[in-house]
């Protein structure tokens, strides 16, 4: 049977060779039909503590390492906290511009028609 691959991100890597990912998947909800985030936290191995918090891994099934440990990272993880944040002035958006507001009618009592 093959074993499990999972993609999650690091919350965790407090520990010595152990990191805790958060691992997030849509379920539909049962009445409503609408897609909810479902999210469960595995602790898994990392022999080399490469990983820190904010990084997306994958982690593989494997034998029980300790009493909660029965996940290992994959070498092929993607680091993503070190990832360039782009600021809104560096990229070329238009100027935000807003429409001229329209005179309100006023709310004085309207003059009666005087006959002739």
């Amino acid at each position: 049977m093959p074993k499990r691959v999972l993609t999650g991100v690091v919350v965790s890597d407090k520990a010595n060779k152990t990191v805790i990912v958060r691992v997030e998947r849509r379920v539909m909800h049962p009445v409503y039909k609408k897609f909810i985030m479902r999210s469960k936290k595995y602790a898994a191995h990392d022999e080399t503590n490469a990983f820190k918090t904010g990084d997306r891994v994958r982690i593989e099934e494997s034998r029980p390492i300790s009493k909660t440990k029965r996940w290992v990272v994959l070498a092929g993880g993607e680091p993503i906290s070190g990832r360039k944040v782009v600021s809104a002035v560096e990229i070329d958006t238009p100027p935000v511009t807003t429409r001229p507001r329209r005179a309100r009618a006023s709310k004085a009592p309207k003059a009666a028609a005087t006959p002739e």
